[in-house]
């Protein structure tokens, strides 16, 4: 049995949601091959940061490189969408080939089987997130042999909108959260009261960025009691444009004026690995957003939430905006003062109990760590779906 995790994109953000089972695997001695995958050399220091010595001796790495001709196209192409991400299945069609199965956070795989004929093998998605957009449940999610996900309102919506049999899901938590467990909360901004993380998402007809994000900058300057951490999606600032296929937009998230950059009440950070291994979401006091599946992460420990509806969505009620449950919406940066003054008590008196019913219905977290559930997971499939999983040790990892 050969198993491949694939790592295919610009950015590490996707990593923490399925390398911990890969590594899961490992520690509960699998009996067959586990193979790493990566496609830029970002995305393989990574995978060797997390999993250490465990690459090399139990899990395979394998980089997988484009064709020359790919590369061409990619410089050409790629400053406005993925050509990279998309022509390396053509390229490598081989090793895909050798797998039984295949794991991965995102869909794009599904080309693999869609346009180039792989039907014998089977791809399991683990998601990355637990947001509510709507994209997140398309019925691209029932083309997929098997589905993880964190928990039971993922699971409601995968099988109400996506059409995915509820014997293809298993809810195993969310693995991302067993590599933050014991990471401690840095104080950003110590010169200041409260860290707000401002995490603008980068879809055009989502995010408040584009038509608000330097005003909402321009009222953290010079204040005295709230700083900023701005950390957007780590895409938002990926490519020259910004394209979005779910509803087709295309914008540009422009530079950051040097005005905001001289104060020392704010932090800037476009796509460090802080970006995306929880650090920001456990080091603020206070979330400030739109539409980035990050907040989930946030209401690990609950905290004030604002949220800003730039595109005045009539959200109310609407699944794909359940997450502005979890703290006042506003319209406009020029409310954000009023919002932010408030938000203490409006989170103890209001959002808190909200905050953790939403955490509950999103991730099913128990004592075993969601990537040990995952991993038994895989293996009841590969094993076809039976109870007895001789070759793994459920240990944490």
């Amino acid at each position: 049995m050969r198993i491949g995790f694939l790592f295919n994109h610009d950015q590490i953000h996707q990593i923490g949601h399925s390398l911990p089972i890969a590594m899961a695997l490992a520690n509960g001695g699998f009996a067959g091959e586990i193979i790493v995958a990566t496609t830029t050399p970002a995305l393989a220091l990574e995978v060797h940061r997390i999993a250490g010595d465990l690459i090399g001796s139990r899990i395979e790495h394998v980089e997988l490189r484009p064709s020359g001709f790919s590369r061409g196209l990619d410089a050409v192409l790629g400053k406005v969408v993925p050509a990279h991400k998309l022509l390396i299945y053509r390229d490598n069609l081989e090793f895909f080939r050798g797998l039984d199965i295949l794991v991965v956070a995102e869909k794009t795989s599904l080309i693999l089987k869609s346009r180039y004929g792989l039907d014998k093998l089977a791809i399991i998605h683990t998601r990355h997130g637990a947001g509510d957009r709507a994209i997140g449940f398309d019925k691209a999610s029932a083309g997929f042999d098997h589905v993880l996900c964190s928990g039971r309102k993922i699971r409601e919506r995968l099988i109400s909108e996506a059409g995915v049999a509820p014997e293809a899901i298993t809810i195993v938590g969310y693995p991302k959260f067993d590599l933050a467990r014991d990471k401690p909360a840095h104080r950003f901004l110590p010169t200041t009261e409260k860290a707000v993380l401002y995490n603008p998402h980068p879809s055009p007809h989502l995010s408040s960025w584009y038509r608000h994000g330097i005003d909402v900058l321009d009222k953290f300057v010079d204040e005295p009691r709230y700083g900023m951490i701005f950390a957007p999606h780590v895409m938002l600032f990926q490519r020259s444009f910004v394209v979005t296929i779910d509803k087709l937009r295309i914008n540009r998230a422009g530079t950051i004026p040097q005005r905001f950059l001289r104060g020392d009440n704010m932090k800037f950070d476009l796509g460090s690995r802080a970006s995306t291994d929880m650090t920001y979401t456990l080091g603020s006091d206070i979330y400030l957003g739109d539409a980035s599946s990050q907040v989930y992460e946030f209401l690990l420990h609950p905290r004030p939430c604002i949220f800003l509806n730039s595109n005045r969505y009539a959200w109310a009620g609407d699944p794909n905006f359940r997450h502005w449950e979890a703290g006042e919406v506003i319209v406009h940066p020029d409310q954000l003062p009023g919002a932010l003054a408030r938000a203490g008590e409006l989170h103890e008196t209001r959002y808190r109990a909200v905050q953790e019913e939403m955490f509950a219905e999103s991730f099913d977290i128990t004592a075993l760590p969601s990537s040990v559930r995952a991993a038994a997971a895989i293996v009841d499939f590969a094993q076809g779906r039976k109870p007895v999983r001789p070759h793994l040790r459920l240990v944490g990892t």
